[in-house]
């Protein structure tokens, strides 16, 4: 697929820099911003994915944890006093 991207003078010029900076390509750079960016908005949607599942599952089950006993739970992890999950609240 070929796909050509019109940037600004200022944006080539400072894509051109960091590509010198890095001893990369400004074909480089630009790939790692779009494959980073990328990244995060899957990793954002994932989220939001997630949440709404979790709102959708509370609201069938009236079941929950409160976040206070959700990080206490979690400080826990890598110690030698690693618990279990807490138990959900109905």
């Amino acid at each position: 697929m070929t796909t050509s991207v019109k940037l600004d003078e200022e944006l080539k010029n400072k894509v051109q820099h960091l590509a010198d900076l890095r001893n990369r390509s400004p074909h480089w750079i630009m790939c790692e911003a779009i494959r980073d960016y990328i990244d995060r908005e899957e990793a954002k949607e994932h989220f939001k994915e997630e949440a709404l599942a979790s709102w959708k599952s509370y609201k069938e089950t009236g079941r929950y944890l409160t976040g206070q006993e959700v990080r206490d739970w979690l400080q826990t992890w890598g110690t030698d006093k690693e618990s279990e999950i807490p138990q959900c609240h109905d």
